[in-house]
């Protein structure tokens, strides 16, 4: 009985002392370097989606498992419920890169830390892989000269042929994203260095060649 009783009492919720200027300071905290992060994602992220859409949900996710955690961390009964809760949860909206999902892991990591009082800890790691990032944008940038990205996208056009012309009126060319849907229609994102507008305008020229119905963008790749 008193083997059940101590697991009783150790399983046992009861009431939690939760310092509201600390729940308050770790909000701000979490809020801050999520909004941090959200800019230095826009200005240094390779993602082709739209970034600065992306980062709306920095803040909320980051203060989100602030809460969560601060509420938690003191009962283990409340910690099992919550496992029990996520795992009926299911996320519609497709990562299609790598880096998106990154990102969200780095948020939520802010806010992990942040609930559970590491703040100090959590700002200072926080730095440390922004500067890795910058530093990592910035030696990118001098190993290759890719200043604009190219969309393609239209029906009866193949992607063996979109590369080799890209290839062919540029200096490099690197294929990012496929997309083809059900009805056929094909979408091609390329990073391409151009060498000058007259090679722009000829991988333009050769590309409409391939079919009627196909739409082509440039992007500077800073831009998005």
């Amino acid at each position: 009985m008193v083997k059940t009783g101590t697991f009783e009492e150790f399983l046992a919720t009861g009431s939690i002392d939760i310092n509201i200027t600390f729940i308050v300071l770790a909000l701000l905290v979490a809020a801050t370097l999520s909004f941090i992060l959200g800019k230095i994602y826009i200005r240094y992220g390779k993602s082709l989606s739209n970034r600065r859409k992306f980062t709306g949900n920095f803040i909320l996710l980051a203060m989100t498992t602030t809460l969560i955690i601060t509420i938690v961390k003191s009962s283990l009964a409340l910690s099992l419920g919550l496992v029990g809760a996520l795992s009926i949860v299911r996320f519609r909206s497709a990562i299609k890169e790598p880096e998106e999902l990154s990102f969200l892991f780095l948020c939520i990591a802010i806010g992990v830390g942040c609930g559970a009082g590491q703040l100090l800890i959590t700002t200072v790691s926080f730095f440390v892989i922004s500067l890795f990032l910058w530093t990592r944008h910035f030696s990118t940038e001098k190993e290759n000269h890719q200043n604009l990205h190219l969309i393609i996208s239209g029906k009866n056009i193949s992607l063996k042929k979109i590369v080799e012309i890209a290839k062919k009126n540029s200096l490099a060319a690197t294929l990012k994203r496929f997309d083809k849907t059900e009805t056929g229609e094909l979408e091609v994102s390329l990073i391409v260095d151009f060498k000058s507008f007259n090679c722009i305008e000829k991988t333009k020229k050769e590309l409409e060649n391939l079919s009627k119905s196909i739409r082509i963008s440039y992007l500077d790749k800073s831009g998005i």
